[in-house]
């Protein structure tokens, strides 16, 4: 058996108990980090106005912060974990450590898709928008896993890194072209290509959620799927997996996911990198395992980000795109620098 199957046995002996522990962690910071998503910001509140924005009482302008602020934090946390989990899965079936939503061109294509739609065909409702954001998700990871697979070898990591990052230049140059001509909507337009969750509303979230939770069904039902194909496809195959419907299966949960975030908060990069290799470092490789934590700590990372970008930039805000790239550019480094060439 390989040195890589013989790190993913290990990983899935990993103490139940330590990873329970974990689990705690994780949840604890989730909860703090949405207390604080509420709490602070351009104003801050207390505990009792947060009880009583939370009631549905606006008496005050500060009742009134809170109410504006508990769908923004419910929607970071619904994006962040959909792109970390998103993020798992894709670096699941590619078995590629730098596959990621916005690495691989997936977030591109789907902007790409929306802005096309908005300028062309005159698309202006949300329900549009999610549907065209999919498509769009969906037709960019076929292209990056079609380029990936030509040559010897198939789709190698590399090969997919490098057919991700070329599909997302030139989706992002192609958006632009179709922006620039178009100065009805070119404001509206770069704003939500930077990626942030301001503005959120219920009546935005609730079109979001069946594909959301689509997509966590089918991301989750594949944990087991990709545990075999992290053993390599013939491993896979000779212990029963029906790799092309296995990858084909998680591979639509990861899209239906990066697709319906995209649409509502525009493309956010690094999540999906960033999450799953830290939380290989708490609960090990077992998808059982990796794929939750990853959900749960995306949403957790994502309210973070956001309250920083209120904090550092008061009075005003810095979206919550920005902030990620801050964070995930030098872990994406790191993790180069940490594989080297052996690993891509």
């Amino acid at each position: 058996m390989t040195n890589v199957s013989d790190a993913t046995l290990r990983g899935l002996r990993r103490s139940r108990q330590g990873r329970s522990a974990w689990l705690l962690v994780v949840l604890l910071a989730l909860a703090g980090a949405c207390a604080l998503s509420v709490s602070l910001g351009t104003r801050e509140v207390s505990l009792s106005e947060i009880l009583a924005g939370l009631s549905g009482r606006t008496d005050t302008m500060s009742q009134a912060v809170v109410a504006v602020r508990v769908p923004r934090t419910l929607l970071a946390a619904l994006a962040g974990a959909a792109l970390g989990l998103a993020g798992a899965v894709m670096q699941g079936v590619t078995r590629n450590p730098l596959a990621d939503p916005g690495i691989l061109g997936v977030n591109a294509g789907a902007s790409m898709a929306v802005v096309i739609g908005m300028a062309w065909f005159g698309m202006q409702t949300l329900g549009a928008f999610l549907w065209t954001a999919i498509l769009g998700a969906g037709v960019a990871a076929c292209f990056v896993y079609a380029i990936g697979s030509l040559g010897r070898g198939g789709a190698t990591p590399l090969k997919l890194a490098l057919a991700g990052a070329a599909t997302a230049i030139a989706a992002m140059s192609l958006t632009r072209a179709v922006v620039l001509p178009r100065n009805d909507i070119a404001g509206g337009v770069l704003s939500w290509q930077i990626g942030g969750v301001g503005g959120a509303t219920y009546d935005a979230i609730l079109p979001c959620l069946p594909f959301l939770v689509a997509g966590l069904v089918l991301s989750l039902l594949s944990a087991r799927s990709l545990n075999l194909l992290a053993l390599g496809d013939d491993a896979a195959a000779g212990l029963g997996a029906k790799v092309a419907w296995a990858r084909a299966g998680a591979a639509l949960g990861a899209v239906l996911l990066c697709g319906a975030v995209t649409a509502i908060c525009g493309p956010i990069g690094f999540v999906g990198l960033v999450v799953p290799h830290v939380c290989r470092l708490l609960v090990g490789v077992d998808h059982r395992w990796l794929l939750p934590f990853s959900a749960l700590s995306g949403g957790t990372l994502l309210i973070v980000a956001d309250v920083i970008g209120r904090i550092v930039a008061r009075p005003s805000e810095m979206d919550v795109g920005i902030v990620t790239a801050f964070i995930g550019a030098p872990v994406f480094i790191w993790i180069v620098r940490q594989r080297r060439v052996r690993d891509l």
